[in-house]
């Protein structure tokens, strides 16, 4: 299970979410078994949607963060609950592609620049709410402070990063967002950006054996902060049988009909836990009635 802590400056102008989450993206690791850059790049993603997703006001609301930038990669999508528990799937999972200038995954590589970054907010109303923005980095942190300021006119500070061991396996990951309210002073503004500067990588941090409560403090020094929350969270499938037929019935009957003839058995996988879901003809045909 991951950590999250969120913490509150003294004023209440001030919040730092942060998520301890090398064991959600160990079993992204497990489960989509991707080379490192996508590791991290979809760990990153992850990381990202549930720390937006804690802030959520609702129970049944989930957030969906979709980042497509005409990398190898293809299309990143991860979708959290209210308490940030994740599901996440990429195009392409296995991508080489040499380090960056820093010696470091090149995420940005894998991920590519000329695209968009799509954040999908269901909230339970008749439309969900979709804010977009072209991608202004592709190493996904700078893009998710970058949607909260166009999007949503929230002036925000994300860390996101995951460290791959040389066996694949995930040494550390884990983010922070720090998001001002709007009667923030410019002096909150001013501890803030001192604060960010003086931070190591959030991967040094967690590596370093500090935890998701003692940096979300770290971040808010100076402000005499207070620990709002603590939550458990995980990597989390809700797909079932019953979800995986209304998908088949999406697809039209004449188009069940001929799977049907063709195959006594048809597979379907989900796609973010890549459970096998078996349907035989018969049910195939059954579905195609309905």
């Amino acid at each position: 299970m991951g950590k999250i802590v969120r913490s509150i400056s003294e004023d209440a102008s001030v919040v730092a979410t942060v998520f301890d989450a090398k064991d959600v993206v160990g079993e992204i690791e497990k489960i989509h078994q991707p080379s490192a850059v996508v590791t991290a790049a979809l760990g990153r993603l992850s990381i990202a949607a549930s720390l937006i997703g804690i802030g959520l006001k609702n129970n049944d609301d989930t957030v969906t963060v979709r980042m497509n930038g005409n990398g190898p990669c293809g299309t990143l999508i991860a979708v959290a609950d209210s308490r940030g528990n994740v599901k996440s799937y990429v195009g392409n999972p296995v991508v080489e592609i040499p380090l960056n200038q820093y010696g470091k995954l090149d995420v940005k590589g894998a991920v590519g620049t000329d695209g968009t970054l799509t954040v999908i907010k269901d909230l339970g109303l008749k439309e969900p709410y979709t804010g977009q923005i072209p991608i202004v980095s592709g190493e996904i942190a700078e893009d998710i402070a970058a949607y909260f300021a166009t999007s949503e006119q929230i002036p925000t500070v994300c860390g996101l990063g995951v460290l791959v061991n040389p066996d694949l396996t995930v040494a550390a990951a884990g983010g922070y967002l720090i998001q001002l309210l709007p009667f923030a002073p410019d002096s909150v503004i001013d501890i803030i950006e001192e604060n960010v500067k003086k931070l190591p990588s959030v991967t040094k941090m967690f590596s370093a054996g500090m935890t998701a409560e003692e940096i979300s403090l770290k971040v808010l020094d100076g402000l005499n902060p207070n620990v709002l929350d603590e939550l458990s969270a995980a990597y989390k499938c809700d797909c079932s049988k019953d979800r995986v037929e209304r998908a088949l019935i999406s697809m039209g009957r004449d188009e069940l009909r001929s799977m049907a003839e063709e195959q006594e058995n048809t597979e379907v996988a989900c796609h973010f836990c890549n459970k096998k879901y078996n349907f035989t003809s018969e049910e195939i045909l059954e579905l195609s009635k309905r």
